[in-house]
């Protein structure tokens, strides 16, 4: 079977060498796990159950997402799929928490250059971030598994995680919060389930390529596989691709955006928390508990 596919992989690679304005189309399925922030609500007994149904229905839009990867050699686009939406369904936190959810705005990478740029729109101001791609130390495996009638194959890595990247918050153990003697002085105070989360250092990641697409291209910024990635798990979130299309005849302009403030990530990351830090002393200035989002940095 393997040498039948590595046959494959040469006689696709071979024709695609050949076909300068090669390009192929992919559909992704984002869906980040939620499952901690829905027990930590349903705890929270000042959360009516209309007010649960509402916050729930905001998450499934937040975390559960459909992107279009297109693709040639040497450079992608990656961007979420055009939705219509009621009028006012959205605000501006809304689109800042979408934006904070992989969505948002357009993530081209040039795994030629190892460069990627991505337009993003924070608070009304457009950024445009613009940086060198991450190198991840992949580890390619022998297990194998069918994709949409593909071979696939396993490979894992380890990747920092992002600061602005919130799907990577979880909750913190209940028994790491506080003492007791802290938990029944608060006991009366309303329950703010963001203030008890926290951002790991890193997240493993386990992707799915296969060979018989032989691009090392990816959804959002994962590349650098001998075929087209079909599947990631970083972290609480999978992404699944659910439709390939190779040769499309409604070929996509691929080259990376150019509105927006030039930053880097790390300049990026920086605005982020400190428009973050802004709020929540805005919010307990108000009079809240610490309604912003209180995250704690490590482990």
């Amino acid at each position: 079977m393997k040498k039948i596919i590595t046959a494959l992989s040469l006689i696709i690679a071979s024709s695609l060498s050949h076909a300068q304005d090669f390009q192929g189309m992919a559909v992704y399925e984002s869906k980040t796990s939620t499952a901690d922030f829905k027990s930590r609500i349903a705890e929270n007994k000042d959360i009516t159950p209309e007010m649960r149904k509402t916050i729930e229905e905001r998450m499934k839009k937040a975390f559960e997402k459909t992107f279009i990867l297109n693709f040639d050699k040497n450079a992608s686009i990656y961007k979420e799929e055009e939705r219509l939406d009621a009028p006012g369904s959205q605000n501006n936190g809304m689109r800042m928490m979408g934006s904070f959810m992989g969505g948002g705005g357009t993530h081209y990478k040039n795994i030629k250059d190892k460069t990627f740029t991505i337009d993003k729109e924070m608070m009304g101001k457009e950024f445009l971030i613009h940086d060198s791609l991450p190198k991840l130390d992949w580890k390619l495996g022998q297990e194998t598994k069918e994709i949409g009638g593909y071979m696939c194959f396993k490979a894992t890595a380890m990747q920092k995680a992002s600061k602005t990247d919130f799907r990577n918050f979880r909750m913190k153990k209940r028994d790491e919060e506080k003492d007791k003697k802290e938990a029944a002085a608060e006991k009366n105070k309303p329950t703010n389930f963001m203030n008890e989360g926290e951002m790991p250092k890193e997240v493993e990641v386990v992707a799915w390529y296969t060979p018989e697409i032989p691009v090392s291209q990816g959804p959002e910024g994962y590349y650098g596989l001998p075929g087209l990635i079909l599947e990631v798990s970083a972290g609480k979130t999978i992404i699944l691709c659910s439709k390939v299309v190779m040769n499309v005849k409604d070929k996509k302009e691929i080259k990376a955006p150019t509105n927006g403030k030039p930053v880097t990530q790390k300049e990026f990351d920086e605005i982020v928390t400190k428009k973050m830090e802004e709020m929540q002393q805005m919010y307990q200035s108000r009079g809240g508990n610490g309604g912003g989002m209180h995250i704690r940095m490590g482990n």
